[in-house]
């Protein structure tokens, strides 16, 4: 008997804590299923010289306004793994950068990022707003920051996984994968891989596609082995357009996740980059991701119930 009660106790207050966290779900409008945008930047320099360029004022306006809009950083590592633990109410943004520019890191001899840096200026929003992580993922080639030595990409790749930033594969060489044999792009992908775990001890949990092109098998860029050296990755991301979708949903791809360019209102981007996707999101609230505040919960709308991924059954929290 007294055993029955301690369970009946115990199912009592699991009932009650899923009770109130539903509350909080339904006050916060929670919807983890919601689109989730993917930033792509490139250089951050005064005098831009490709479309892909971004200016430091640039730059900064548009981190400004994701603190303003509710936005908290997660990696591409913590996206695809669906560990995205922010306050309840607020949205997801993943920041990238591919190319390992120095505009985006360079640090001076006490370890502290160069003013005018993407980083720095990531640091310095970050103090400005509280509970805006200061973290990004950097999709890193043999360039390495414009450093020449292996000591000198240790320093660098080190100095980000300390601050909690993320490093994933972009290739060693920056090739065009598409239209590549299978031993060309895994040997290309391999090599990427092994750079960075050759100088610390953490492996890219993504790839970013040179370019955005895709190899004429899609999973070769997702999981594959070359030299001695194999890759298995959450997630495999692009070069446009759109918002990404949740990692609990069933539109989820990971073979192909859509980033967005950093850029305004003109031109091609006039619909498809940074500041009009931004604007589309803060139109449409209820179709990007809101938070509950829980990590190890899913929540959303019941009658979204028929887009969650199986996997994720023993999480879901449906009000």
């Amino acid at each position: 008997a007294a055993a029955k009660a301690s369970a009946s106790a115990v199912a009592a207050r699991k009932a009650a804590q899923l009770k109130s966290r539903a509350v909080t779900a339904a006050r916060v409008r929670a919807n983890e299923l919601g689109q989730i945008p993917v930033l792509m930047y490139h250089r951050v320099v005064d005098k831009p010289g490709t479309q892909d360029d971004r200016t430091p004022q640039q730059f900064r306006t548009e981190l400004e306004r994701l603190a303003k809009e509710g936005y908290v950083p997660v990696t591409a590592a913590e996206y695809v793994t669906g560990r995205i633990d922010i306050p309840a109410g607020k949205h997801p943004v993943v920041l990238t950068f591919d190319d390992s520019s120095p505009s985006q890191l360079t640090l001076d001899g006490m370890g502290v990022p160069k003013p005018g840096t993407a980083v720095a200026i990531l640091q310095d929003v970050a103090r400005r707003n509280p509970g805006f992580r200061p973290v990004a993922t950097m999709y890193v080639t043999r360039d390495m920051f414009g450093k020449a030595t292996p000591e000198e990409g240790t320093e660098m790749l080190t100095w980000l996984r300390d601050k909690g930033f993320d490093i994933g594969n972009h290739t060693r060489d920056h090739k065009n994968l598409r239209g590549r044999p299978q031993d060309q792009v895994t040997a290309e992908i391999a090599a990427g891989h092994k750079l960075i775990t050759d100088l610390v001890p953490s492996k890219p949990v993504t790839l970013a596609l040179p370019y955005g092109n895709q190899p004429s098998t899609k999973s070769w860029g997702l999981k594959g082995a070359s030299g001695g050296v194999s890759y298995d990755y959450g997630g495999v991301f692009l070069a446009g357009y759109t918002p990404a979708e949740s990692p609990f949903s069933k539109k989820f791809d990971p073979l192909g996740i859509p980033r967005i360019r950093s850029m305004d209102k003109t031109g091609d981007c006039a619909k498809f980059c940074s500041t009009a996707w931004l604007d589309w999101l803060q139109a449409h609230p209820d179709e990007r991701y809101t938070s509950d505040g829980d990590v190890n919960t899913v929540a959303f709308p019941k009658f979204k119930s028929p887009f969650a991924l199986k996997r994720f059954g023993d999480r879901i929290l449906a009000y």
